[in-house]
């Protein structure tokens, strides 16, 4: 539109922008709810279908709270509970969420020693769950947890979404829907033949780890863990370029062509405003690693949870595990952490119950 156009709408779109900013400031319609706890007696743990992956939630004290979110014409029963030292136990809620105002997104599905190219550099590299073996385990729990989650809410939540490290790229932008474009088949059929070029490119070798290391006579515990860190994932020992590739979604998740990739440096805004845009105001969030990315990333329910409302799905996450060979009691350590002021879920307590979600 013309500066000249401009000028003369000018007095027109007074009235209706004066509006509009009237009823931004109105306040929004609000419910009184009554905040009242009843004791649960003799309750089974929480987070206990799937203990190969997180330890269950044994709390001594639980408590059954009113429905918290009452959605009309609602098409999931979403179970939620959280934490609070003040009431001295656990809290636990029903839920009624519509389908098609919910979003499933899963935070940093990264498609790392999954056969697609990108791999752990050897001798001594390290990515996402940091050596290989925790790799292969954290992508059998993508296999056989949230990739069965993720399809059995498909077509019934608003929207299924990924979040990714790394730009805008051409060759995932081709690959997967984002928030701007959708690409065709033989788009996406180009984008992978172009993508397994890029990720085969990479040596995957670096240097092995240090054979001598100088230590003062003062401080020779701090000049150790400088020269040998517990974790460097730099181009000493993953190599040049690593970090510089468009990471894939795992192979262990079915992607579909309407869902939705994030690049975490496109920022949280920009996603807000997608989820907006789309009618959005519930997430069920799942994803890698709950300690870590699942909390402070673009997609991290940080953010998420200053607009919508977020159920963290507590055995679709998995925690970082150094020093151990399981994530189990980690995950319980992350999630029990983040339920102080998020509500969490799981897999078992969501049920569709036959609202159909709107298209998308």
């Amino acid at each position: 539109m013309s500066k000249a156009i401009l000028i003369t709408t000018a007095s027109a779109c007074a009235v209706p922008f004066i509006l509009l900013a009237a009823r931004a400031a109105e306040p929004q319609e609000t419910r009184s709810y009554e905040n009242r706890l009843s004791p649960l007696i003799d309750p089974k743990p929480i987070l206990a279908d799937h203990p190969d992956f997180i330890e269950p939630i044994r709390e001594a004290l639980r408590f059954e709270a009113p429905l918290l979110v009452d959605d009309k014409d609602a098409g999931l029963s979403v179970r939620a509970w959280r934490f609070s030292y003040n009431a001295r136990g656990i809290i636990e809620f029903p839920n009624r969420l519509r389908s098609d105002a919910t979003a499933l997104i899963v935070v940093h599905p990264w498609g790392i020693d999954d056969g697609q190219g990108w791999k752990t550099p050897e001798p001594n590299g390290v990515c996402d769950f940091c050596t290989p073996t925790k790799n292969a385990l954290a992508g059998r729990h993508t296999r056989e947890i949230v990739n069965p989650f993720l399809q059995s809410l498909r077509g019934k939540v608003g929207l299924v979404m990924y979040s990714l490290i790394g730009p805008a790229d051409p060759i995932r932008k081709r690959l997967y829907r984002t928030f701007d474009s959708n690409p065709s088949k033989d788009e996406r059929r180009q984008a992978e033949i172009e993508l397994k070029a890029k990720l085969a490119a990479l040596p995957y070798k670096a240097a092995p780890l240090p054979g001598k290391l100088k230590l003062s006579a003062d401080h020779p515990v701090a000049d150790y863990f400088k020269q040998f860190p517990g974790l460097d994932a730099g181009p000493r020992y993953n190599g040049e370029g690593f970090w510089e590739v468009p990471v894939p979604v795992t192979k262990d998740i079915d992607v579909f062509p309407d869902d939705v990739l994030i690049f975490d440096v496109d920022g949280y805004p920009r996603l807000r405003d997608f989820l907006k845009k789309h009618k959005i105001r519930h997430v069920l969030l799942a994803g890698y690693a709950t300690d870590m990315c699942f909390c402070r990333t673009t997609a991290g329910y940080e953010n998420l949870s200053k607009d919508f409302n977020v159920f963290l799905v507590g055995d679709a996450s998995l925690a970082t595990f150094p020093a151990n060979s399981s994530p189990r009691f980690a995950t319980n350590a992350a999630i029990s952490y983040a339920a102080l002021n998020q509500l969490v879920t799981q897999i078992s307590w969501i049920q569709y119950t036959g609202s159909k979600a709107a298209s998308r």
